[in-house]
């Protein structure tokens, strides 16, 4: 499965991924992902958003005959510009293997079992990270989405009506939600605390990742389990300037947006710092965009993430009143508040794993993160969800260099598996 997916959105100038919702690459990872649910016999539902669901077993049926919903593992397959191998496609690949795994031990789940695929989680093309979720759960609406543009100008609405299907039915799915009883995704870790024994162990001291120092990690380092998802936003900043010739233009007579720019993305590190958050520029458009041409305007998206939901709104209060000194504009794109992952499906998990099924007993770390998440949207949203992280050697994240190893991803899947067994097989969390 590895091998099929490494070619798929592969830029040869920088060997990271190119793979955004709706487009080219998209439909062959989505034909890659109908393709092994038919290899191995699955029933693919699309939703009203277009998220895919191959289910062992009938879900429906059993929603009318139990009042609750299946198990579902997986994750999303789109990437951040350039981004790396393993964050999304890492929890696909390894529902799949988890679920391959299970029938080769002659499980009998007493609930049905779906891989996802969630479309269009990293909003690299439209600017929304978990656009998918947001709309299945009625987080977003169909209205809002539908109308966000890609850089070209494109329309969320006219990208899905390209693809063959009707915007029109693009919406909310309470249907689908009922469906799920409980979802696991299983993710690359994005920091370094499981490759780190100095920092695994500060981090235990804080309360960060939360374990007694009781016997062996049950994994041997390469899984965690996720307990929240740090407050996270985007807003979009606009700068004005006034557009003359770069060559005959005195400095003194200039209206510079993108030296406005600068000194915001350097207000930006400022306030993040003095604000104990993480805070990001990392997108930019000029406008004429000539190299011999003064910038008339200059937009810029942020990031910003923290611990804290009061730290990171004073983080972009800091932010817009530098902006609106310099007469630009800030507006918000996106917010997640703080998101506690299901605490009793957690426990569940985390027991899982500590009993020893797959793996041996002993400790297995607990861990927050400040990466979005769908299983954050579905755990908002009343879904029970919880998280798996596998080790990242050297924390590099959305990046061509993201790594995991071989072995570390394999006992990802075992743990996974471990995780599926005992919710299928063992009622509700």
């Amino acid at each position: 499965m590895w091998r099929d997916l490494s070619g798929v959105g592969r830029h040869g100038e920088t060997g990271g991924y190119r793979r955004y919702a709706w487009t080219a690459e998209d439909a062959t990872l989505r034909e890659w992902f109908a393709g092994e649910a038919a290899a191995r016999g699955l029933d693919l539902v699309e939703d009203r958003v277009g998220n895919q669901w191959a289910w062992w077993g009938d879900p429906d049926a059993h929603v009318r005959e139990t009042g609750e919903g299946g198990v579902v593992t997986g994750s999303h397959l789109d990437s951040v510009p350039d981004g790396g191998a393993f964050d999304g496609p890492l929890g696909v690949v390894s529902g799949f293997a988890a679920l391959d795994a299970l029938r080769a031990k002659g499980v009998r789940p007493t609930r049905p079992l779906a891989v996802a695929n969630f479309v269009d989680e990293e909003g690299a093309r439209f600017g929304v990270a978990c656009a998918g979720s947001r709309v299945l759960t009625g987080a977003m609406t169909a209205e809002r989405a539908l109308a966000l543009t890609d850089g070209d100008g494109v329309s969320m609405a006219e990208a899905f009506r390209s693809t063959g299907r009707d915007p029109g039915a693009y919406g909310a799915d309470p249907e689908a939600l009922r469906r799920v009883g409980a979802y696991v995704e299983l993710h690359v870790e994005q920091g370094q605390a499981l490759g780190d024994a100095e920092r695994l162990a500060r981090l235990r001291l804080d309360g960060s990742a939360r374990e007694a120092p009781r016997g062996e990690d049950a994994w041997g380092g390469a899984v965690a389990v996720g307990t929240a998802i740090h407050p996270h936003g985007r807003w979009r900043i606009d700068l004005p300037g006034v557009a003359n010739h770069a060559g005959t233009t005195a400095l003194e007579d200039r209206s510079d947006a993108m030296l406005l720019a600068a000194e915001v993305t350097l207000a930006v590190r400022e306030a993040a710092r003095a604000h104990g958050c993480v805070a990001t520029v990392g997108r930019v458009e000029v406008t004429p965009n000539g190299i011999n041409a003064v910038p008339s305007h200059v937009r810029l998206w942020l990031d910003a993430r923290g611990p804290e939901e009061s730290e990171v709104r004073r983080t972009v209060a800091q932010v817009e009143g530098r902006v609106t000194d310099l007469g630009g504009t800030l507006a918000e794109q996106s917010w997640t508040g703080p998101t506690p992952l299901t605490d009793d499906l957690t426990a569940r998990v985390h027991g899982a794993l500590r009993s020893g099924a797959g793996g041996g007993s002993g400790t297995v770390p607990l861990l927050s993160t400040g990466a979005g998440h769908d299983a954050g949207v579905l755990a908002t949203a009343g879904v029970p969800a919880a998280m798996l992280f596998v080790r990242n050697p050297t924390g590099v994240s959305h990046s061509p260099a993201e790594h995991a190893e071989e072995a570390d991803c394999l006992t990802g899947v075992e743990a996974l598996t471990a995780v599926l067994e005992d919710l299928v097989t063992k009622g509700k969390a």
